[in-house]
């Protein structure tokens, strides 16, 4: 198989990140309609959002093992078919306890079998370019909400929300089964060449010993802080804006345009980590990030915050992906399924964490304003604890 085939890897696992992440965050979109229609309280199918995060977080611990002994197309072909069945069914019920169980429990555990696979498997079809192509593949999540949410918003507008889940779960057996077939793992090299690669690449370590040493710890910490910082700013940024006395409609765009920088920070975080090193652009992403979200607490036209969320979202969707490659780094291949499922369970927790603090200080001060200094907080601290990463004496004592 020609080693350009690690291209159609990438595609497909963007494609698959952005149906699987945009389904499940598309929620925010059937919120009011449902609401409407089934009289269901909406914080009773909010809480949907909260066992996928819950859930996801679950899931890619104990797919990322699968992953590991048998492979990615049996994970994510598993995965593309249990999300059209979990959207089919959750468009059909008439519980809220039902919906909760199928749209909060099922797309959430369907949800997590792409993202830490396919970034595994992307990880081991590249030697160079190792972080732009990781960074291609979580491009995925920053396009779903311009295509899915647009597409399910249209949809509820043509018919009802119950078609709009039905024919969106239709949409991801169509796109993700063919896709999942795609899958690939990258061509074994001769045997000679494969026992050098893999003395050079294998820590060594067992599952359980990665999972107690400092690489770990460093690497989990860092993303559960990093994901904790922004979360909460993300989630309220359309409140703030609007509190802050701008329009509802212009509110909302600033979200917009967070998600489209976050494009960018992708390509252009994935190639600088490319040339000068994971880490240092790690942590000054990092820093960046916890200055921007302090500086939002200055900020009150609109312009303003469009100048900030471009920074803002270039910054959290760049830094991102580089915890993958970071965990290939330290742990190799052979277990990089488990050890970045394990990390990325970790990084969903701090993700459901913001949104609620958030809230809780709002409903506490009737203001913002700490939300984004304890986030910010938040944010020095992941710089802090990323500037202890241990050094990566299996790559820095390889032979040239």
């Amino acid at each position: 198989m020609s080693l350009s085939y690690r291209w159609v890897i990438v595609a497909a696992g963007a494609l698959m990140t952005c149906v699987a992440l945009g389904a499940m965050f598309s929620l925010a979109i059937f919120l009011e309609p449902m609401a409407l229609d089934t009289d269901w309280s909406r914080a009773g199918i909010s809480s949907a959002m909260t066992l996928n995060f819950i859930v996801m977080g679950l899931g890619g611990f104990a797919w990322g093992a699968i992953y590991d002994r048998y492979g990615a197309r049996i994970v994510v072909m598993t995965g593309a078919v249990l999300l059209g069945v979990a959207l089919v069914l959750a468009s059909r019920t008439g519980s809220l306890l039902v919906f909760q169980i199928t749209y909060g429990v099922l797309v959430g555990l369907a949800a997590s079998a792409f993202f830490a696979p396919m970034i595994a498997l992307t990880t081991a079809w590249f030697d160079k370019n190792r972080s732009l192509a990781v960074s291609l593949v979580s491009a995925g999540m920053g396009v779903a909400p311009m295509t899915i949410s647009p597409f399910a918003r249209w949809l509820i507008s043509a018919y009802d929300w119950r078609t709009a889940m039905f024919v969106i779960g239709i949409a991801a057996w169509a796109l993700l089964v063919p896709a999942a077939l795609l899958v690939r793992q990258p061509p074994k090299p001769a045997a000679d060449d494969a026992a050098s690669d893999l003395a050079a690449d294998d820590t060594g370590m067992s599952v359980p010993q990665a999972l107690r040493s400092p690489q770990f710890i460093v690497l989990a910490l860092t993303f559960f802080a990093c994901c904790a910082a922004h979360s909460g700013p993300i989630f309220h940024m359309v409140s703030y804006a609007m509190l802050c006395g701008i329009a509802p409609m212009a509110a909302v765009s600033i979200y917009s345009i967070e998600g489209l920088a976050g494009l960018g920070g992708r390509l252009l975080y994935g190639v600088l980590a490319d040339r000068l090193g994971v880490k240092p652009v790690l942590i000054t992403g990092l820093a960046i990030q916890s200055v921007v979200i302090a500086a939002y607490l200055a900020v009150s036209e609109l312009g303003q915050f469009y100048t900030l969320a471009v920074i803002f979202g270039a910054t959290y969707g760049g830094v991102m992906p580089l915890y993958a490659v970071l965990a290939r780094e330290y742990f190799g291949q052979r277990i990089l399924g488990t050890v970045f499922g394990a990390v990325t369970m970790l990084s969903s927790i701090g993700m459901a964490f913001g949104p609620l603090a958030g809230g809780m200080v709002f409903d506490a001060y009737a203001s913002y304003s700490w939300l984004f200094i304890g986030s910010a907080l938040v944010g020095l601290g992941a710089v802090a604890v990323a500037i202890a990463f241990p050094r990566l004496p299996r790559r820095e004592l390889q032979p040239a």
